[in-house]
């Protein structure tokens, strides 16, 4: 589905159904360099069990124009004008790695608009070694290379895949070569403002319930962080134990089940 905002285009993921302003509503917001593909499997489950899915491309990644956010904050605004858009008042907001930041930043500035809050591989904060935002702006498919290398468990580094017939290395490349990574790069760096937003969040009257999806083998955001971020949010959390940071790529009905599991209690 293609919507436009300001004059810009941007592309939105349905998960194969039309979008439907009466059914409760799904956000998946992607991570670092990705864009809706990586929600392949649960957004077509939850658009075909009777949810409205929205997997937005973020501005200026893959199918949207625009200009790449450049900051976890700017990133929360247009989320809340997608929504405005769309006329949706309230959703369930899932975000993997930045994309949780983003939905974070967003469900402490407007609460009312989050029915639930699911983070995927990720933490109340995102550090960035400087050498990879270096490598980002010299070469975008360089970073996107080692950032794959730590981003999957040892299967997927084997050659084993979910799914039959495609290899995640290979797609995960010629999405994030070609997307702004050293700008995503810079805006989970440069965010601070996670700490405050979890006790925000975690303070309010009636809650938002909460959730973490977490990867055993996470090496780029270790999962004692995430840990951290859930006991303030007063999280259920999941482990998934043999699966790296791109969990929800790499072992997608895992995820699936845990994210169905907590939505569907709450619809």
């Amino acid at each position: 589905m293609r919507i436009t905002i300001e004059d810009k285009s941007y592309y939105v993921g349905t998960g194969g159904k039309p979008f439907d302003s009466e059914l409760p509503t799904v956000v998946f917001l992607h991570g670092t360099g990705m864009d809706h593909r990586a929600w392949a499997l649960q957004t077509r489950w939850f658009a075909f069990h009777g949810y409205n899915v929205l997997a937005p491309d973020f501005p200026g990644h893959s199918l949207s124009e625009g200009k790449c956010p450049e900051s976890i904050e700017d990133s929360a605004v247009w989320l809340e004008q997608m929504l405005d858009h769309l006329k949706v008042a309230a959703a369930h907001i899932v975000g993997h790695s930045q994309g949780f930041l983003s939905a974070l930043e967003f469900a402490a500035n407007s609460p009312k608009r989050v029915i639930s809050l699911v983070g995927v591989g990720t933490a109340a904060a995102i550090p960035v070694n400087p050498a990879l935002i270096k490598t980002a702006y010299e070469s975008a498919f360089d970073a996107a290379k080692m950032m794959l290398q730590w981003g999957f468990g040892p299967n997927i580094h084997l050659g084993v895949s979910p799914t039959p017939g495609m290899q995640p290395l290979g797609q995960g490349l010629q999405i994030m070569g070609l997307n702004p990574i050293a700008t995503d790069l810079e805006a989970c760096a440069a965010y601070t403002g996670g700490a405050a937003a979890t006790v925000k969040v975690s303070q309010l009257e009636p809650t938002i319930p909460t959730a973490m999806i977490l990867a055993g083998k996470d090496k780029m955001t270790p999962i004692k962080s995430g840990y951290a971020a859930a006991t303030t949010l007063n999280a259920k959390v999941v482990v998934i134990e043999n699966a790296g940071h791109m969990l929800h790529i790499e072992a997608p009905r895992e995820v699936l089940d845990a994210l169905r599991g907590f939505i569907t209690e709450l619809t």
